[in-house]
């Protein structure tokens, strides 16, 4: 790889990361392509990003966006995304899977975290989960006064 392209591919990956909320490191070995190719294509579902980087490129590119405080050891892939949650579910629900891919460490929220954590944020619900919580607790009270308008009816009928 000449430095031109080292460049590039830092740049890139600067970019990406300074509007990432969260990335995740995790270990790979041993897995194969077609595996590999399911995480992918998980994590564009969720419109988040899965790249297997050098550890001297992804530390140059960490520092640029201004994340530091975990350090990149032996082989990485990395999982980001601008949603916390998201991305979290992505990396757990696939190691929960595949036994040879651990998460070792990640930033969340753009803060350094370990994989108890990301496994924790995993366990939240998701951004269309809390919106239909939140739609659901604003029709409660429109539903309970049709059901007392109704019970209201049924009574004046019967008297």
């Amino acid at each position: 790889m000449t430095k031109t392209q080292k460049a590039e591919i830092i740049e890139v990956l600067s970019n990406e990361f300074k509007e990432a909320q969260s990335v995740i490191f995790c270990d790979y070995k041993g897995l194969g392509v077609s595996k590999l190719e399911t995480l992918r294509k998980a994590a564009r579902a969720k419109d988040a990003k899965v790249q297997v980087v050098k550890n001297t490129l992804a530390t140059i590119a960490l520092s640029n966006a201004e994340l530091t405080g975990v350090e990149l050891k032996d082989t990485n892939i990395l999982v980001w995304g601008s949603d916390s949650v998201a991305t979290s579910k992505i990396a757990a629900d696939f190691a929960k899977d595949n036994d040879k891919f651990v998460i070792k460490s990640a930033y969340v929220d753009r803060e350094p975290a370990d994989a108890a954590k990301v496994e924790a944020f995993a366990k939240l619900p998701g951004r269309e989960e809390l919106l239909a919580m939140l739609a659901a607790t604003w029709m409660a009270p429109i539903t309970c006064f049709t059901i007392g308008l109704d019970a209201l009816r049924q009574k004046k009928e019967e008297a």
